[in-house]
């Protein structure tokens, strides 16, 4: 049977790392006949379905990321099977069964259903990977940025990534991460916190931060973004040191920090760890060492009042003033989060036009409202 990746600027990242997992396989923009791959997010999943639904082929079709991981129940309405979580060990493991026929049901970290009941079957959990046995792209077919930590010991409710590769924190080695970065001259990371690299995640090793900045740095020819797209940094992880290594060692100018809220009682209630002061001095600190601090804030939180609203909206207006720059997003329940099922709370008249305004003038982007 051909295989083939459902290709999409959305999923090129989980492709780029699945692809060297099966070098036979191929990359399309829509189902063909034999196995098709997908991997998307909740916001895709709607297009996604009605796409497998209306496919007309003779098709097993394969669904992984986070949303199928998240809701596995709802995507095998749809799909043959679905890989749950991490997919380097799982995906290729499962492929290879269903072309030799063999009994899927061995293959750990799945969920499908029976075809005698109709019954969904999860099978055992498949530990988490070691990810200095994988590569983090196939240079060849699909290149992305280089994920130097994996997991997030952090609960914050509405997050989807210590759910699917869990709360203790992997990383990549040095020399695994160097012999990555020799594909590219611009050097780009992924990471939940990039400044926990090295770390157990909530103690930082900015010793470890440090030793692989320096390493890079010597490489000819390279320019190091670290802390910012697509990754980003805690504000309790910012301080002196860890933003005088970014001015010491990085091209870039800003740091992408996740504030999410500026209220305190909101902040405990998501279990985000982190308080309000901590975001204010994590700003304050950017720009001390004249570096740009991007301050993300998630609006909507189920529990949320017009007066946490407000609170937030005091600290997005003040970051501005200050020369930060802000990134707003409304809430998006994601499934298997404690927030799967709620329904995220309206935004103030008020904190809308606010937040417009500071949209209008250059200091404000994203999305605040449901779209």
């Amino acid at each position: 049977m051909d295989v083939n990746f459902r290709y999409s600027k959305k999923n090129s990242y989980s492709f780029a790392v699945l692809s060297p997992m099966l070098p036979e396989a191929g990359f399309t923009d829509m189902p063909r006949k034999g196995i098709v791959i997908y991997s998307f997010t909740t916001r895709q999943a709607a297009n996604v379905f009605k796409e497998v639904k209306n496919a007309g082929t003779n098709s097993i079709f394969i669904a992984g990321g986070p949303h199928p991981s998240g809701a596995p129940e709802e995507t095998l309405e749809y799909f043959d099977y679905v890989v749950l979580g991490e997919g380097e060990e799982t995906l290729p493991e499962l492929v290879k069964v269903l072309q030799e026929k063999g009994d899927q049901g061995k293959v750990r970290g799945i969920a499908y259903k029976d075809p005698g009941t109709g019954k969904i079957v999860k099978t055992p959990e498949r530990p988490h990977v070691n990810l200095d046995n994988y590569p983090c792209f196939n240079p060849k077919k699909l290149r992305a940025p280089i994920e130097i930590s994996r997991g997030c010991p952090w609960g914050c409710k509405y997050c989807q990534t210590p759910r699917l590769f869990g709360r203790e924190v992997r990383h990549r080695s040095i020399d695994t991460i160097v012999r990555n970065a020799r594909h590219y001259d611009d050097l780009r990371f992924i990471a939940s916190n990039a400044f926990a690299y090295g770390s157990d995640g909530i103690h930082p090793r900015l010793d470890k931060v440090e030793k692989l900045l320096s390493t890079l740095h010597e490489m000819p020819g390279k320019k190091i973004y670290f802390g910012t797209f697509p990754s980003e940094v805690r504000p309790e992880f910012v301080n002196d040191m860890s933003v005088e290594l970014v001015r010491e060692y990085c091209a870039n100018q800003s740091l992408s920090l996740g504030a999410q809220s500026g209220s305190e009682r909101i902040l405990k209630e998501i279990r985000r760890g982190h308080t309000v002061e901590d975001s204010i001095s994590a700003v304050e600190c950017c720009l001390e060492h004249e570096i740009v601090p991007a301050v993300d804030f998630i609006f909507g939180f189920p529990t949320e009042t017009e007066e946490d609203q407000e609170k937030s909206l005091d600290l997005v207006r003040w970051i501005c003033k200050k020369g930060g720059t802000v990134r707003a997003h409304y809430l998006t329940p994601l499934p298997g989060t404690p927030y799967s099922s709620v329904a995220p709370n309206e935004i103030s008249d008020k904190v809308r036009r606010e937040l417009g305004k500071l949209a209008l003038h250059g200091k404000l982007t994203g999305y605040w409202e449901k779209h």
